[in-house]
């Protein structure tokens, strides 16, 4: 089974009937994680991000610097193999500002297999996520993709081109992602004592 969200707030992701969802497809014996064929992707509204295609496209290189920049962590997130994230949701390739990557990016060479898929008119889609079924590892990637989007709205190119992984994720309050972080081993901001490090 593969699941593709439509844009809608965090909130109502956290209130819609996901559980039940998932619950009945496993009871009638679909498969997600287990299979090679399907992925998690998430729509977010380009209009989230300003009110022209120029101040989306800002923001959205900003994504896109992010996840080239990241990339080491998001596959790990991900739970895809590099063969499959190659398939499904490849990238495109760093490059020294957010502008490149989206200009590298608006040719289209990937097609709409890119790990941030530019092609929708009215959104923009985040496959890199292997298909689930588990209810809190979906909340964590919607909870991951959120956080990605709020960054790269409210810091400058240069804010997001300093931050480091550890430094985004001590930024994190939501509960679903900092465990599922915890659990991937992503989550590095806890300090550790030099004696504990011996």
């Amino acid at each position: 089974m593969e699941i593709v969200t439509h844009p809608m707030s965090l909130d109502y992701h956290k209130n819609f009937c996901w559980e039940d969802i998932m619950r009945k497809a496993i009871s009638l014996g679909y498969r997600s994680h287990q299979t090679s064929t399907c992925g998690l992707h998430i729509h977010v509204n380009r209009s989230c991000f300003g009110d022209n295609r120029e101040e989306q496209d800002e923001v959205i290189s900003r994504i896109l610097f992010f996840v080239e920049t990241h990339w080491a962590e998001l596959l790990r997130f991900s739970r895809r193999s590099e063969y499959s994230m190659n398939r499904w949701a490849a990238r495109y390739g760093y490059e020294k500002t957010g502008r490149e990557i989206l200009d590298k990016a608006k040719k289209g060479n990937n097609g709409r297999y890119a790990a941030v898929n530019l092609m929708n008119y009215a959104t923009i889609e985040f496959r890199m996520f292997r298909g689930t079924l588990k209810y809190n590892t979906l909340i964590a990637a919607i909870e991951l993709v959120n956080e990605i989007c709020d960054l790269a709205i409210h810091l400058t190119d240069d804010g997001i081109a300093k931050m480091s992984w550890s430094e985004f994720v001590g930024t994190i309050e939501a509960p679903e992602l900092i465990t599922y972080l915890k659990e991937r081993r992503l989550y590095v901001n806890e300090n550790i004592s030099a004696e504990e490090d011996l």
